[in-house]
């Protein structure tokens, strides 16, 4: 099936997708604990069985039973290397199953693991390890990929690019969706659905989640920003506990009266999760026969994204501000921090500039005696954690543009590519692999052209060679290349008009490099802001410049809402709403932090290679390990978890200031020790229970808890009770924790906690996971955490 065909299919009808099939294989004998994919090729009778029912009921594609099938995953059963067979036979099952009146789609999923620049396995390798899996299924003669149930837009990222780099054949894509909104690592549904379109899928959505009506929003949230077809494959409703047992009780009948609904959001292809049988798929399918599905809302679109937000770039809205200050030229304390790996300036830039009003954050460490390749990639890691403004890499190298494009966790804007040629014939592929938005600057080999004519048929030529690449005016700003009027009086004009141009008659974006424009004069705020106003008025879109300058802040606002772009002067409002005043005066005002409250504000900001030497000082100062910890540390970590509450904070922030603390904690041990204090040794024991395999949940759950200085002993997954109700006895735990993510393997939880009284065991036990609830935690005398910061929260309470 190549993506055309697979384009239109979509257009033509709603496509109808499979139902469950771990649970539905559960429900007909297979085994909990068991490596499902060896089950099945031991058991292909039930495999084949339960796919013919999903096409005899309406399915057009049938999902291959290799969820779990990567490399990372059959570690756990010692099938790693086995990896390639395992998934050519299990599709080669699905290809029987299909025969000629179905589809078969490919199905990878999550690793178990989380990657960088939220985890530690390196992207490269994980990319790696998933095109072992994609050449199985190949081999097993798949006719398309669908990439489901992902909690972190980066290894979703890393599968479709597995893919991309090893067939042509069509990739679904679909990420799964807390009950907020957002993803384990916080993504939100339109910057999940921008940076995967991008990157090359040719269809988004979501399933797994929880049950219909939660998933509708994401869809409709999804569907106006799509350019490629949607899809959804929600759970038959939350599972409850019956009798030892789990149910989803939401019936065929219940479930289809959502059908109608998602058609009308803008589903192109719908089917079941967790709890869903071919009863619900023959029902679904009888609902959406005949139906017409939207095509998607818009063939391109002027975004840029992170992991967790997206900025759009409208023509009838306020100018967007691309923060230009962190380039080391004229910072030495900058320059030397890059040269050590140091990312205190950095962090400074990225929070002043966000605060002050800046969309975008333009990111150069381009100078003498530096491994730019290496460097610009961990700036942009740790921008990653760090902000959730979207990225524009500005570097005149392709390689470390490259390197830094495939693993931005986004849509990336490239500052810039020209008609050099060296430049434009290595960057375009390479920027259209990534999808990444880019800066087109007109010059060439020959000449910085001085008019706007000479621009113009610069600006044409780069065009005509980036729609090969499939780049649409959508996908590109076009610098209207400032000059200094100090050299040319005639310098600014010629800009105006290019933009001009751009505006009204080449119907495409523009941006301008705001600074430029003064060089060489005096009180060149001035200017550049008179020049801004100029620029808005000729319909300039976007410009990198300095939001800490209050006079030109203030005149964007201006010319914005003098404009039309700034409805009801909101923005203008906003802006001098009492508190933005001259920022210098609000500095001379503002009193020093004291020490320890330099301390609390390095843990709130996850600043982990400052917090020795805050510590340090906070001592020199007079105040005691205790103090520190106390007064500043606690009340400090207090807040982030606060703040993860209200979802302004999200997982790569909760764990950077639980790095933080921990550091601290770390360094102050010996105070505390030789003061003869008694340092509790908290242990607690951590298991995923028998015959649950998903573990990525607990791990984060120990990555905190150890950071908050807890003795954790982890024992992994499929984990049986008298292992776990053993180690706790022989080590006295506090608290046992346990996790469970499938319907079918949170009873085990009970046994465990029966065994454990039982025995004796007097720690207090903790459970969590997608599928456990408060009550059920009430019912087997257990406490229950919804998530990483609640478990901490209540083992610090026992």
């Amino acid at each position: 099936m190549n993506k055309k065909t697979f384009e239109k299919l979509t257009e033509k009808k709603i496509v109808i997708l499979d139902g469950s099939t771990g649970t539905m294989l559960q429900k007909r004998g297979m085994p909990a604990g068991v490596n499902p994919e060896k089950w099945i090729l031991e058991n292909p009778e039930a495999l084949l069985r339960l796919q013919k029912e999903y096409i005899a009921s309406g399915a057009d594609i049938i999902y291959t039973p290799t969820l779990g099938c990567n490399y990372f995953k059959l570690m756990d059963f010692g099938l790693e290397k086995g990896a390639f067979d395992l998934n050519k036979k299990l599709a080669q099952l699905s290809r029987k199953a299909a025969g000629l009146k179905g589809l078969v789609a490919g199905n990878i999923s999550s690793t178990g693991k989380l990657i960088r620049p939220s985890g530690d396995i390196d992207f490269d390798l994980a990319v790696e390890r998933y095109k072992e899996q994609v050449k199985g299924l190949l081999a097993g003669r798949v006719d398309l990929f669908a990439i489901e149930t992902m909690m972190d837009l980066q290894e979703a990222r890393a599968a479709l690019l597995a893919v991309k780099e090893t067939c042509s054949l069509p990739v679904m894509v679909c990420m799964t969706f807390e009950k907020n909104g957002r993803t384990l690592t916080g993504s939100d549904p339109v910057s999940a659905l921008i940076t995967l379109q991008s990157l090359g899928a040719d269809a988004v959505g979501v399933n797994c989640s929880t049950g219909p009506e939660d998933m509708l929003l994401v869809v409709s949230a999804m569907k106006p920003y799509a350019k490629v077809p949607l899809l959804a494959k929600p759970n038959a409703g939350l599972p409850e506990l019956v009798d030892n047992k789990t149910l989803f009780r939401m019936t065929p009948e219940q479930f289809n009266k959502y059908v109608p609904e998602f058609i009308r959001s803008g589903v192109n292809l719908f089917g079941g999760c967790c709890g869903t049988s071919p009863d619900f798929i023959r029902l679904v399918s009888k609902t959406a026969k005949g139906k017409k599905p939207k095509k998607p809302a818009i063939r391109s679109i002027s975004a840029l994204s992170s992991i967790r937000r997206t900025v759009l770039l409208d023509q009838e809205k306020p100018v967007i501000l691309i923060g230009e200050r962190i380039n080391p030229t004229g910072k030495k304390v900058l320059q030397e921090e890059l040269k050590q790996g140091l990312m205190q300036e950095v962090r400074r830039y990225s929070r002043e500039q966000e605060e002050q009003g800046a969309a975008v954050l333009d990111v150069n460490v381009g100078m003498p005696g530096i491994n730019e390749k290496e460097l610009l990639l961990k700036v942009s890691e740790f921008l990653t954690r760090s902000t959730e403004l979207p990225l524009c890499f500005d570097s005149s190298s392709v390689e470390a543009l490259e390197t830094v494009l495939r693993q931005y966790p986004g849509r990336a804007l490239i500052n810039s590519i020209s008609l050099e040629k060296q430049k434009i014939s290595r960057l375009l592929p390479v920027a259209a692999k990534y999808g990444a938005m880019f800066v087109l600057l007109p010059l060439d080999d020959r000449e910085i052209p001085e008019t706007a004519q000479a621009r113009i048929r610069i600006i044409k030529q780069v065009f005509q060679k980036a729609v090969k690449y499939g780049y649409t005016k959508d996908d590109i700003l076009v610098d209207g290349l400032v000059m200094s009027v100090s050299s040319n009086s005639r310098a600014g004009l010629e800009t105006l008009k290019v933009i001009e141009w751009c505006k009204r008659s080449f119907k495409v974006r523009t941006v301008v490099g705001l600074s430029n424009i003064s060089f060489g004069l005096p009180e060149r705020e001035t200017v550049n802001a008179a020049f801004l106003a100029l620029a808005v008025s000729k319909g300039l879109s976007t410009a990198i410049a300095n939001p800490g300058h209050h006079l030109l802040m203030s005149v964007k606002t201006a010319a914005d809402l003098l404009l039309g772009k700034d409805r009801d002067a909101r923005g203008y409002l906003r802006f001098f709403s009492g508190k933005k005043k001259d920022p210098a005066d609000q500095l001379i005002r503002q009193p020093a932090l004291s020490p320890g409250e330099l301390i609390y504000k390095a843990v709130v900001e996850g600043n982990k290679e400052k917090i020795i030497d805050l510590v340090k000082n906070g001592m020199e100062t007079h105040l005691t390990p205790d103090d520190i910890i106390n007064r500043f540390l606690i009340p400090a970590i207090q807040k982030v978890g606060d703040l993860f509450d209200r979802k302004e904070y999200f997982l790569p922030q909760l764990i950077m200031s639980a790095e933080t603390m921990r550091t601290a904690f770390d360094h102050l041990l010996p105070w505390l020790e030789q003061g003869n204090k008694q340092i509790k040794n908290r242990k607690i024991i951590l298991a995923t229970v028998k015959g649950d395999v998903h573990d990525i949940g607990k791990n984060i759950v120990a990555l905190m808890l150890r950071n908050y200085g807890f003795d954790v002993i982890d024992l992994g997954k499929n984990v049986e009770a008298t292992v776990i109700i053993n180690k706790a006895l022989s080590t006295q735990a506090d608290i046992i924790g346990l996790s469970a993510l499938m319907t079918t393997t949170m009873v085990e939880m009970k046994k465990v906690i029966e065994l454990g009284r039982h025995k004796g065991v007097k720690g207090r036990f903790v459970i969590g996971g997608a599928v456990v609830t408060d009550q059920y935690a009430k019912e087997i005398g257990a406490s229950y955490a919804r998530d990483a910061m609640e478990a901490v929260r209540l083992c610090e309470k026992v």
